[in-house]
């Protein structure tokens, strides 16, 4: 099983940033983060031609929470910048046990 350590995410805007969005990265997952780091100008010069302004980042992505990873969340700043997250979930639900004495954790 292959395990990913980056995720290169890619924002197209218009020039005044009035209106962005999230496009497909042409690779969009790595098993090092240094690749993802080294794949980033080549996609952006690649998606160039096709959107006014493109901004990317590579996010770091612990192997071990994989399966945790529950949003990602992406904000570009009036300044250009792009502030992204992938928060790890923390929620742990309890049920109402279905015999008395017993209790599940989902």
């Amino acid at each position: 099983m292959e395990h990913i350590a980056a995720l290169l995410l890619v924002i197209s805007c218009s020039q005044d940033l009035s209106g962005c969005r999230e496009i497909p990265a042409p690779t969009p997952l790595f098993e090092v983060y240094e690749d993802c780091q080294a794949a980033l100008p080549k996609a952006v010069s690649m998606l160039a031609p096709q959107h006014p302004r493109i901004l990317a980042k590579c996010l770091e992505v612990d192997p071990a929470l994989e399966d945790e990873y529950n949003q990602l969340t992406w904000n570009v700043l009036p300044n250009g910048m792009l502030g992204a997250s992938l928060p790890v979930s923390s929620v742990v639900a309890v049920s109402e046990p279905a015999q008395p004495g017993e209790a599940y954790l989902h």
